[in-house]
């Protein structure tokens, strides 16, 4: 079944300036060496002969690829995965982030092999590693190919643990007879997988990467401070009475200071969402709408909320929060579900019925089911209808 990652749903904050530029001297490369030919290209961006390596050969094999299908599926697991990674760090550091990555994912295969090693793969594992570790609650969308064409989203955590690692790299070679044969690095891999993963953790436990409540390190102090053990302050509950760094907004350098009432208020929503005390997360949802209207919580805690506020009858609070949803994951695989959802509740409890119009009309975009489409279509006659009869002299 063909799975392929085509986006996130991480808001970027700047141009990812240093990944535009890696995966430029990519493509710059592969056409000199694989079309024009080019020779002193050639010589000085040598494979690495894990037989007899040389220093520059853990560099330069990252910019060779062996043929189009091998560029194109490495570079667009570094558009995906390396955009969000780089607004992270920033584009310097992100580049020789990578380039070490890729140092050590070459390192890992010359240990056990004697083969020549290319492709930016090993750099893109370590890459895909410290996204996980930024951004563990984001989703990634896939498009499915086979009988038909259509896109879903997975949680990234499930994505590239059990997909991208487990399954690709160490199960389906185990389960290939001819893996032995194959001219796909997995030590390589393995190598920046792990290399990205330990630094990204390693870069936030000491601060060179600014800390928010939703990276790895805060999740699992969460969770370990959910089950009674005192160490989970030590490794990411923002709520202690402590400095943490933070990234501000444009242009502003990042910032110490202590967690602000709007970031305590949002993590005690994710908290008692977690929980699943629904009563007390809408409560705060409700703290937090009036004290920051336009705050939008991470996309499966925003559609929790809109939820819980729809099964209250809450109706137009519940519609703002699915706006909100909608607003900030226009991408979300559920877009077309809610909008439909907004539409009937516009429609039916609200009577606003130009912003049922509107919803309905979006959701038809998406929807697939029929049973679904001929109720948005029903409810968009409906409150057309209603529009026209408001109009009558």
């Amino acid at each position: 079944m063909p799975l392929i990652p085509i986006g996130t749903d991480v808001e970027l904050r700047r141009p990812p300036i240093g990944n535009w530029v890696l995966i430029g001297l990519n493509v710059a490369v592969f056409v000199l060496v694989n079309g024009l030919e080019v020779p002193w290209v050639t010589n000085w961006l040598p494979p690495l002969d894990a037989a007899i390596p040389s220093l520059a050969g853990y560099l330069t094999y990252q910019f060779r690829h062996g043929d189009l299908a091998h560029l194109a599926g490495n570079m667009l697991f570094l558009w995906i995965f390396g955009h969000a990674v780089c607004d992270r760090m920033g584009s310097l550091n992100y580049v020789l982030f990578y380039l070490a990555a890729g140092v050590v994912a070459g390192v890992v295969f010359a240990s056990s092999s004697e083969n020549q090693l290319v492709g930016a793969s090993g750099a893109i594992a370590g890459v895909t590693t410290a996204y996980l570790v930024l951004y563990p609650r984001s989703h990634i969308t896939l498009l499915l190919w086979m009988f038909f064409v259509g896109t879903f989203q997975l949680p990234a955590m499930l994505l590239i643990v059990f997909k991208v690692i487990l399954w690709d790299n160490v199960i389906a070679p185990s389960l290939d007879q001819n893996a032995a044969m194959s001219n796909v690095a997995y030590s390589a891999h393995l190598g920046g997988y792990a290399f990205g993963f330990l630094l990204a953790l390693l870069l936030l436990l000491v601060r060179a990467l600014p800390r928010n409540q939703f990276d790895l390190l805060a999740l699992w102090g969460r969770s370990l401070r959910r089950s009674g053990f005192a160490g989970g302050a030590a490794l990411g509950d923002l709520r202690a009475p402590r400095q943490i760094e933070v990234q501000e907004l444009g242009s502003r350098p990042i910032e110490t200071l202590e967690l602000t009432p709007i970031e305590r208020l949002r993590e005690d929503i994710l908290d008692r969402l977690s929980e699943h005390d629904y009563r007390e997360a809408v409560r705060l949802y409700d703290e937090l709408r009036a004290a920051d209207p336009g705050h939008v919580l991470p996309r499966d805690q925003q559609l929790e909320v809109a939820n819980q506020l729809a099964q209250g009858q809450r109706h137009g609070e519940a519609v703002e929060a699915y706006a909100d949803f909608l607003r900030a994951y226009p991408g979300a695989a559920e877009a077309s579900q809610v909008n439909l959802l907004v539409g009937l509740m516009c429609n039916r409890y609200l009577h606003d019925y130009a912003r049922a119009d509107q919803h309905l009309q979006q959701s038809l975009s998406g929807l697939t089911l029929e049973s679904q489409r001929s109720l948005a279509e029903q409810e968009l006659a409906l409150a057309r209808s209603r529009i026209a009869g408001t109009r009558e002299p």
